[in-house]
């Protein structure tokens, strides 16, 4: 039997105190700053619309903590999974430097194993911006799980705004009474999930607006303001699968950034959000307060009045406050049968091209409308099929089973067979299959993506490791003449872009990052059935110097499995075994 003393590592029934003591010790990434987390995820009973349930807390928080860290720390977070099935962790825009290791999918990571801890290490490089965490695997979103990131500016570097009196952070999204686990069943029957049971604000209810749409006793988020003073606001859709519109009564909501990105600022009375996205506004507490006001986020391209119930409602509340809030809502945007509201808004959201953000140089001296394209696809989105007996998603006909083995540790460790690297850069003709075809990146190469939507619902997409440009939108199919209507200039760098029913949205993306890196519907039941495909991007040099080394930690399955190293203590001392 081998024995070796580690730094940290998976543990089984080990105390998670003498495993922490071990993580404090271990060097990440030297001369930044740390910032050390200790979580434990578990069931909790909450009953956010009336009816209580089993909900996904951290450390007994529903939402989670927010992770507050400052440009190029470290973050180590030792989590321990207190869940009955395996876990994964993923933080949504955060890009993981040379660290795919950490990204916390399917693709790159073993899933911890329910009562294991595993330690996440990595560094929040050359990155600024609002995003959020959440469980990757298992459709474990649906229940919660989910916390914010903040990753504030560096000091020397100036920030395009005056420092706003408070930091405050909205978890919006559409939710259901029912259990996730028979949501994931239904799913797995070949059903819709349905209409959800309404929208949280913070993980709570809402507000009784309406004494005929919400019950009493239902627990509602309130934010606390004064008069005067600019708070910004961070949003984070966090659903399964509405798009949400977001609007705070009587005020304006100043837009100053997204995932990432410092935008050119402007106003806006509402906002549409779609799973997955993060804004932020900077908001002017300049009303009367002759009463409170409503924070609402309400579902969107949907039948209102059958969808009235699907509306998130907080409280803002001045400190001189001469009232509760009462009255109607304040309407949405009428266009349900007319999308091109949407669209259009979507498209006035532009980079703000002399803003600095983790590095001194402005935003826009990286002018990406002026290089070379070296790689196309056309990833096209259909109505779910049947395959094999069960429905499933797909992007060009395929639909991603992903392997017992992930494909970046299959590569590290030589393994054939695991994945093909044949997915097509155009849709498959002929019946849909189920896959594990990844896309074979060109390191250093510069990709345009055209996400093509033919379903019938909005959809968004994501890319882990990168932040894209949003070049163009519209409806119909794209061509290539489409390619003179581009945005060459400011199109704004995100990591999460809506594409509407029957349209297209381009992006280019510099492949600038080694890894295994995820592409999926944000749509929670989408990316459930298949509809995901990775990026596969390789140095073809010999380097150490483009991708950190296998982290000591790593867990291990499928065929790999003969790996994995237990924890044992004894007499004082953690030991690791095979």
């Amino acid at each position: 039997m081998k024995m070796e003393r580690r730094r940290s590592f998976p543990a089984v029934a080990l105390p998670l105190l003498a495993v922490w003591a071990l993580v404090m010790v271990v060097p990440c990434f030297a001369g930044d700053p740390y910032a050390y987390f200790d979580w434990d995820v578990s069931f909790i009973t909450a009953a956010p619309l009336g009816v209580k349930q089993q909900v996904i807390g951290i450390n007994g928080q529903f939402p989670g903590p927010v992770v507050n860290v400052t440009t190029n720390w470290n973050v180590v977070v030792n989590v321990l999974n207190d869940l009955d099935e395996p876990l994964l962790i993923t933080w949504n825009g955060i890009q993981q430097r040379k660290n795919s290791w950490q990204d916390g999918v399917l693709g790159t990571n073993c899933p911890i194993p329910s009562g294991w801890n595993w330690t996440y290490q990595f560094q929040v490089k050359d990155q600024i911006g609002s995003f959020f965490y959440f469980p990757s695997t298992g459709f474990q979103r649906a229940a919660g799980g989910y916390g914010g990131v903040i990753v504030n500016n560096r000091d020397v570097i100036a920030v395009p705004f005056d420092k706003p009196h408070g930091d405050i952070t909205l978890f919006v999204g559409d939710w259901y009474n029912k259990d996730y686990k028979a949501l994931r069943k239904a799913l797995d029957d070949g059903k819709d999930l349905g209409m959800p049971d309404g929208v949280l604000m913070n993980g709570k209810g809402p507000y009784r607006y309406n004494k005929t749409l919400v019950p009493d006793g239902i627990d509602y988020e309130t934010i606390h303001v004064h008069p005067g003073k600019t708070y910004r606001f961070r949003v984070h859709n966090v659903g399964i699968s509405t798009s949400l519109n977001f609007r705070i009564q009587n005020h304006n909501m100043l837009l100053v950034e997204t995932e990432g990105s410092y935008t050119v600022q402007q106003n806006y009375t509402n906002l549409d959000i779609h799973v997955g996205q993060s804004y932020s506004f900077l908001v002017t507490m300049d009303q009367n307060a002759s009463s409170d006001y409503y924070i609402v986020a309400s579902a969107r391209f949907v039948n209102e009045s059958r969808w009235s119930r699907v509306t998130g409602v907080a409280i803002l509340h001045y400190s001189n406050s001469k009232g509760k809030a009462s009255g109607p809502l304040p309407d949405p945007p009428n266009d349900f049968y007319d999308k091109s509201f949407s669209m259009n808004q979507a498209r006035s959201i532009r980079w703000n091209l002399s803003a600095g953000a983790a590095r001194p140089n402005p935003q826009g001296s990286f002018r990406y409308g002026s290089i070379n394209v070296s790689q196309v696809y056309v990833l096209k989105n259909k109505p779910p099929a049947v395959i094999d007996g069960k429905r499933r998603a797909t992007l060009n006909g395929i639909s991603y089973s992903p392997p017992e083995t992930p494909p970046r540790l299959a590569d590290e460790y030589k393994l054939k067979g695991v994945y093909t690297l044949d997915f097509p850069s155009r849709p498959l003709k002929g019946a849909p299959k189920i896959g594990r075809s990844l896309i074979d990146g060109t390191y250093r190469g510069f990709m345009e993506i055209i996400f093509q939507n033919n379903d019938t619902k909005m959809q968004t997409y994501h890319m882990d490791g990168y932040a894209f440009f949003v070049v163009g939108m519209d409806y119909g199919e794209w061509t290539e003449e489409s390619r003179g209507t581009y945005n060459k200039g400011d199109g704004v760098a995100r990591c999460s872009t809506q594409v509407f029913p029957g349209a297209w949205t381009a992006i280019l993306v510099s492949l600038d990052n080694v890894g295994i890196w995820n592409v999926r519907a944000q749509n929670l039941d989408s990316w459930y059935l298949g509809q995901e495909v990775y990026v596969r991007v390789v140095n073809p040099e010999n380097t150490n110097k483009t991708e950190l080394p296998i982290p000591d930690n790593a867990l291990y399955c499928g065929r790999l499995q003969k790996y994995q190293k237990y924890a044992i203590s004894f007499a004082g001392f953690t030991f690791l075994v095979h």
